[in-house]
């Protein structure tokens, strides 16, 4: 499932029970633009969440990132695993593991 943060809410709320792979992005970013095909792919059978760090740029800040894309990947709320930069769907999966 592929759900994208609205401006108006909190990664938190999204990502409290279950794995979730959070993707911090923008639409101007070159690399995060080559990653996305990967991300559609991983978000057909896995949980995905997009956020768009110009439409939520307090989220970026709570979560600490500096460079896009950075990709978090969450278990029940609690962060496991961190990619900054452009990796192929192999990589993706790996985050979990």
């Amino acid at each position: 499932m592929i759900k994208s943060l609205k401006e108006d809410e909190k990664v938190s709320d999204v990502i409290g029970s279950g794995e979730w792979l959070v993707d911090f992005s923008a639409s101007w970013c070159g690399p995060c633009r080559m990653i996305e095909p990967h991300l559609d792919e991983y978000g057909k059978d896995h949980n995905l969440l997009k956020v768009d760090v110009d439409l939520c740029s307090d989220a970026a800040v709570e979560y600490g990132v500096m460079s896009i894309p950075t990709l978090i990947a969450f278990r029940d709320g609690k962060e496991i695993n961190k990619s900054i930069g452009y990796i192929d769907l192999e990589e993706i999966k790996n985050l979990f593991k």
